[in-house]
């Protein structure tokens, strides 16, 4: 790639999708709808924001892109993106807007929540980027969620103006309540209530909830605990250990009560898509779990749920496309 910082057909932009555990980089040309792949990074590398940024404009030059930098930047982050320092939820990462000039000197810089970068992703996602499970559409036009259990849990919405265009909304959906079904689910909710006080869905829906089902299930059972991280207990649940596929099953029926509840919320008949990266792991796990009953399964609304398509997104990153795709939407 030549070069030449001075043409604007050599202008790029910057893309970022800040996690837990990764953050990934890409860049992108004006008028152009998908990024190319620059970075990524585990967050566990790296001791601060200040050290990945360092990093980032070595392997940004080494692609030979503009030695001054990208002219536009957007980074979608999990945190609350509109405070003065960002503060991450599930990471010590910490950075503000002067950390981010020292270094983007020559770019405009917006900030968005990491799963409003999923939501704006939503109407841009092909065939080929989710997998549907169970029945039901996504009908054009109407609103749609993102439910994403990964390092965390996020939630964003997407409706649609007059003019159908996608309008997305922000939230932290992650943190409401958990409401158990099952006896076996107030059971695991007493232990967990125990250690955490008040207990979200997040305490359950992400790779250290998979942990505290487990956990939990242990207790309970009477039984040794043999694994003590998410991909253990996932592989495990493969190999068809009882209590690992016993964690993994409560793990999809929650994420399907949780499904179910924010499609009634929103009136979701654009579809609700999974993100995240545990779910495109273990997709033989959730079609055996009761994942897609539980998203039915509310009462006297049942038949509302019954055409609202579920979709898991196998798209490796839908958060850089969705950066990417407001980057284009506000300039």
């Amino acid at each position: 790639m030549t070069n030449n910082s001075d043409s604007p057909a050599t202008a790029y932009y910057l893309v970022g999708d800040i996690g837990g555990t990764n953050a990934r980089f890409a860049f992108i040309s004006p008028g152009e709808r998908r990024p190319s792949p620059l970075a990524r990074y585990l967050v566990a590398d790296f001791a601060t924001f200040d050290d990945v940024l360092s990093r980032l404009l070595k392997d940004w030059q080494a692609l030979g892109l503009p030695e001054g930098g990208p002219a536009k930047t957007c980074l979608a982050v999990a945190a609350p993106p509109h405070l003065n320092t960002i503060s991450f939820t599930n990471s010590p990462w910490r950075f503000d807007r002067a950390l981010l000039k020292t270094y983007l000197a020559q770019s405009s810089i917006d900030i968005i929540n990491d799963f409003a970068a999923v939501g704006y992703a939503l109407t841009a996602l092909e065939a080929g980027d989710v997998e549907q499970v169970g029945a039901g559409t996504s009908q054009a036009h109407q609103p749609m969620v993102a439910l994403g259990p990964g390092t965390g849990t996020g939630v964003a919405t997407v409706v649609f103006d007059t003019m159908r265009q996608p309008v997305v909304v922000q939230g932290e959906g992650g943190h409401v309540d958990f409401a158990p079904i099952t006896d076996m689910e107030f059971d695991v909710l007493r232990r967990l209530r125990a250690r955490f006080g008040r207990v979200s869905i997040e305490r359950l829906l992400c790779g250290a909830g998979i942990v505290n089902i487990y956990q939990a299930l242990t207790e309970i059972r009477g039984q040794p605990v043999e694994f003590s991280s998410p991909t253990d207990i996932g592989v495990a649940a493969q190999r068809d250990n009882p209590l690992a596929a016993e964690a993994m099953a409560m793990f999809f029926a929650v994420l399907g009560s949780s499904a179910g509840n924010l499609a009634l919320i929103t009136g979701a008949m654009g579809g609700v898509f999974i993100a995240g990266g545990i779910a495109p792991q273990y997709i033989d796990l959730l079609r055996r779990s009761d994942f897609r009953a539980r998203f039915l399964a509310k009462g006297r609304f049942a038949d509302y749920n019954t055409n609202i398509g579920t979709f898991v997104i196998t798209h490796e990153d839908p958060g850089l496309l969705g950066a990417a795709l407001y980057l284009g939407d506000q300039h």
